[in-house]
């Protein structure tokens, strides 16, 4: 028998053992499918699971059902889903979540003489859509009902709103119980037992009790985080620091027996709360860091590559996969990825738990390549839109022309770029500013800076030459004051317009931009400092899925790809005039 052969087969007699012993825990079960192949999950909860195995044997822990199954009779006999396709039914438990459920509340550790719950806080990394909210709501209510008198529940996220998600999950399932809304009541202040018409005002279930759950964000977490016996903090991905977290630790100091549970996806939040945690969590799961009262609890995928070549392996990150979350879902999602940057990006961290840094690979470079020449003098006479983007005065500086012809999808775009003299010693490996001068794609302004009012003077010399005219030009505010105070001393009032920097109006124009790059739809003139921008460009998302421009690295420029942004925002605000003048 092989090493391999043998380890299972230990486990296995151990695990049979165990389920002697405990016949009726949700858990061994859960652990006997997994070991088994019957449920899939990657090797990270896997390795969880193996240390609780493992902590079943210890002296140190005991392991009673008793409380834990308490809460899960709970929550299937009182709380009823209130959202569709499943609203107004009974909440049964998938194995997983029982299994989750009875870990947190069944083991015991002796501390100071006497025996408590081992747990006092959780991290669940799940997958969007596979019921963590709902779950962890129906934990939270359960806990008011089925905990100690006085019993303080917190629903905590970043964003007030986002903690208002599980807050309003809870009160939705206590109103859909009769027996619950009789013993509890809601005002603007939280949810608090004792009934609005109770006549009994005494014992556990009465406004004797003064137990109570509320909502809070990283901003009142400080005041509001008070005496706290349970905390639910949705969305931990978002978080940049430990602000909300720490207060709420510390309220705990006073307590034997508390629970912070962090619920999440992965997201896109650099060097934020999360990266700690899933740190400190894979040490932990590794043996280097000594966490006993921290359950770990990780659906995640073993690579990415498996996510793109088993299509079986999705269950892994996502254990309500053809329970709650469709399958065909993920298969249109999966196609949509396979064109779009920010759906690719997005679905591997939200529905696969897959870290994505704030930059992402915009576009492949066999989509960006075109060789189609731009003929300025076709143009001669009309009207253009142009993006203007300055950066600093001290680094490149970009403006482009947006030409549009009548009948004709295609984007013709014509742009000329300025550097310093000086920032030509920092150039990149591979760049040649000089080269790209003698081309005429760039110019080298002697000295130190750029001035704005300078890109303002190349566009007088267009006018002069080709009698182009400005519809409309945009401009990113910075930078921008000589640049707005000539152009207007050329062209009038009104033609420049500012193209605020941010993801609400960056989303639609970069989305816009990048689908026509795709569809070879964009002809910028074979110039090699659009393209070069082109590849130095990611993308940062935002929690609503909207996307904005970025470097891929500090040293790489994208100073071409944010001013034709800005011009095709300034097109898609003014395109029926535009194309009207245009056409005659």
């Amino acid at each position: 028998m092989t090493t391999t052969a043998k380890r299972s087969s230990t486990t296995n007699n151990r695990l049979a053992a165990f389920e002697e012993r405990y016949p009726d825990s949700f858990l061994l079960k859960y652990i006997g499918e997994c070991k088994s192949g019957k449920q899939l999950i990657g090797h990270e909860l896997m390795t969880m699971l193996d240390i609780l195995l493992t902590d079943l044997d210890s002296p140190e822990y005991r392991f009673d059902t008793v409380e834990a199954h308490k809460r899960i009779r709970f929550i299937e006999h009182e709380c009823r889903h209130s959202i569709s396709p499943f609203a107004g039914k009974p909440f049964i438990l998938e194995l997983w979540q029982k299994a989750y459920l009875e870990t947190k509340y069944a083991f015991y550790m002796e501390i100071e003489g006497k025996w408590i719950r081992r747990f006092t806080k959780s991290l669940l990394v799940v997958a969007r859509k596979n019921g963590k909210t709902t779950m962890c709501a129906a934990d939270g209510l359960a806990e008011f009902f089925c905990g100690n008198v006085g019993t303080n529940v917190l629903c905590a996220s970043n964003d007030y709103d986002q903690a208002g998600l599980v807050f309003d999950e809870i009160n939705n399932m206590r109103e859909e119980s009769p027996t619950l809304v009789k013993v509890s009541r809601k005002n603007q202040k939280g949810i608090f037992m004792g009934g609005r018409k109770q006549k009994k005002r005494r014992g556990k279930f009465s406004h004797q009790n003064k137990a109570k759950i509320k909502k809070l964000s990283a901003k009142t977490g400080a005041k509001e985080g008070k005496n706290v016996d349970k905390a639910i903090i949705d969305e931990v991905h978002e978080m940049k620091d430990n602000s909300l977290v720490a207060p709420i630790m510390q309220s705990t100091s006073t307590k034997d027996e508390v629970m912070i549970d962090e619920i999440t996806t992965e997201g896109f939040t650099e060097d934020g709360y999360l990266d700690g945690e899933m740190k400190d969590a894979r040490l932990y799961l590794k043996g280097e860091l000594h966490r006993p009262r921290w359950l770990v609890w990780l659906y995640t995928q073993d690579s990415e590559e498996e996510v793109w070549q088993d299509r079986r392996s999705w269950v892994k990150s996502n254990p309500n996969l053809g329970v709650a979350k469709k399958w065909h879902y993920l298969d249109d999602l999966m196609a949509e990825a396979q064109t779009n940057s920010a759906t690719r990006a997005f679905m591997l961290a939200k529905d696969f738990n897959i870290k994505q840094s704030d930059a992402q690979a915009w576009l492949f470079r066999n989509e960006i390549l075109n060789e189609e020449k731009v003929d300025l003098k076709s143009f001669a006479g009309g009207f253009y839109i142009s993006g203007n983007d300055f950066a600093e005065t001290t680094d490149l500086c970009a403006s482009t022309l947006l030409l549009k012809k009548p009948g004709d999808p295609k984007s013709y775009f014509y742009t000329h770029y300025w550097i310093p003299e000086i920032k030509l010693k920092d150039a990149p490996d591979g760049v040649d500013y000089q080269a790209w001068e003698r081309q005429g794609y760039v110019t080298i302004v002697r000295g130190n800076m750029v001035e704005s009012s300078m890109v303002a003077d190349w566009h007088f010399d267009l006018l002069k030459k080709y009698d182009l005219k400005p519809y409309r030009s945009g401009y990113d505010n910075r930078f921008a004051k000589d640049f707005v105070n000539r152009y207007e001393e050329i062209f009038g009032d009104k033609i420049a317009v500012n193209v605020p920097q941010d993801f609400k109006v960056l989303n639609n124009p970069m989305r816009a931009l990048e689908a026509d790059i795709r569809s070879k739809l964009v002809v910028y003139d074979n110039n090699p400092v659009c393209y070069w921008c082109f590849c130095n460009t990611g993308i940062r998302l935002d929690k609503d899925e909207r996307i904005m421009p970025t470097k891929m690295r500090a040293d790489k420029k994208i100073d071409g790809t944010a001013a034709k942004v800005d011009a095709y925002a300034v097109y898609d605000w003014h395109r029926s005039e535009y194309n009207s003048i245009i056409s005659g």
